[in-house]
């Protein structure tokens, strides 16, 4: 029998400062990914703390994007596990997503690909900072 870990690695310094660290392991699927809308505090790129401990959150991961043109929508993609594999969904956003060179919704449209272990992730236009790569290991038992 056999057990798969799901990661997400972070590719550039953006994308590993919004997983915390290089390498993030998602445990609950569907995974959802979106753009930090709240204000952010003068001193630090880190939102400020009006959300709500019970509110209900639209994202796991929150990319923080600075600027006025965004790559990210607040709500993006979400990646989840379906009939034996593993898909990644756009839900709604502007610029869609890029997996492996294929754009995969924008405009609103919505879309999905299948993903498949080591496929490299823009989150948005090839201009975007986040770039992650999807990185799945079997583990026997």
């Amino acid at each position: 029998m056999s057990v798969n870990s799901v990661f997400l690695k972070g590719l550039t310094p953006e994308a590993k400062a919004a997983l915390g660290s290089s390498l993030f392991e998602i445990k609950q699927f569907p995974f959802r990914m979106g753009r930090e809308s709240r204000n952010l505090g003068k001193s630090e790129n880190r939102p400020d703390s009006r959300r709500k401990p019970d509110s209900v959150r639209n994202n796991d991961i929150y990319l923080v994007e600075l600027g006025r043109v965004f790559n990210v929508s607040r709500e993006h993609l979400l990646i989840d596990y379906r009939e034996g594999g593993y898909i990644l969904m756009d839900r709604g956003s502007t610029c869609g997503t890029l997996v492996e060179g294929e754009l995969v919704g924008e405009k609103r449209k919505g879309g999905s690909i299948p993903l498949r272990n080591n496929d490299v992730i823009i989150v948005g236009t090839s201009e975007s900072k986040f770039i992650f790569k999807f990185v799945v290991l079997e583990e026997h038992s």
